[in-house]
Parts: C-alpha cells; sequence; structure tokens
C-alpha cells in the first residue's frame, strides 16, 4: 500500500503525464451550463470518461437529465459502451446523474504501466462525446 503523501504524488504524475502526452484543450466545465461537465476519471482500479450532471437544483438535473435520455439513440451510435445512470454514487456518497465510458482494460492510477492504454482511451472517447455535446448543444440546452 502506498501512504496518502505517495498516493497523492502518484495521482498528481498521472494527470501530469496526461497534460504532457496529450496536450489538448478540453471542453470539461467550459460547456456553459451549471453542474453540467465532463470529467475524466482515474481510480484505483477503474477509468472512465464522463458525463456529470449535477446542479444543486434536482429539478434541473432531471431536466438536464431526461433531454439526454431523449438523445441516447444518438449518443450510442457513437458511444455503444456508454452508460446511463440515474443515480451514480460518488466515493464521498453524494448521487449524481451519471452518463460514461468505462475503460475496459487493467487499470490502476497506482499503476504507471497500465497509464499509456488509459490515455489513449482517453483520447479516443473524449473527442467522440465532445463533438456529441457540440453536436446536440442547442438541443440539450433547451430545456
Amino acid at each position: 500500500m502506498f501512504s496518502k503523501e505517495e498516493s497523492a504524488l502518484l495521482r498528481k504524475d498521472f494527470w501530469t503525464s496526461f497534460g504532457k502526452s496529450f496536450p489538448r484543450k478540453w471542453l470539461l466545465y467550459n460547456t456553459k451550463i451549471k453542474g453540467f461537465s465532463f470529467k475524466f476519471v482515474a481510480e484505483r482500479k477503474q477509468a472512465m470518461v464522463c458525463l456529470d450532471i449535477e446542479n444543486p437544483d434536482e429539478l434541473v438535473n432531471l431536466l438536464y437529465y431526461d433531454q439526454m435520455l431523449s438523445l441516447k439513440t444518438l449518443l450510442e451510435n457513437e458511444l455503444p459502451e456508454v452508460i446511463f445512470n440515474d443515480e451514480y454514487e460518488l466515493e464521498s456518497g453524494k448521487i449524481i446523474h451519471r452518463i460514461y465510458v468505462p475503460y475496459e482494460g487493467k487499470f490502476s492510477v497506482y499503476n504507471k504501466n497500465s497509464w499509456r492504454d488509459c490515455f489513449e482511451f482517453y483520447m479516443e472517447t473524449m473527442p467522440k462525446f465532445e463533438l456529441f455535446f457540440y453536436e446536440y448543444e442547442d438541443i440539450i440546452k433547451n430545456i
């Protein structure tokens, strides 16, 4: 096991390595929709690319999630492995609406040998998610 400090350093090194290996400006939080953001996730045993819907107003969350459900078939055409979860529990215990694509390979943020494949997964998956958002942005924002 790693100490808390070692663990934090490895996670920092993971994200620094990703940014240096694949420099690019990502959409992430710049959707111009409060509580509607794209994220890269790298945890102890899993990695994923996500669209998180977590506005402080639960009614707004439901409206955006329903809007995304109405586009589900179109998103599945771009990302067949996408998962819609209206009650995703974060490590903090908070429940959010998460639409995500899990990395299917073996991964651990603590194993540097698994990083490269994960980075390539990120580079392949996130642009498809972003392009989908840009293509249907007017529909998504129309709640």
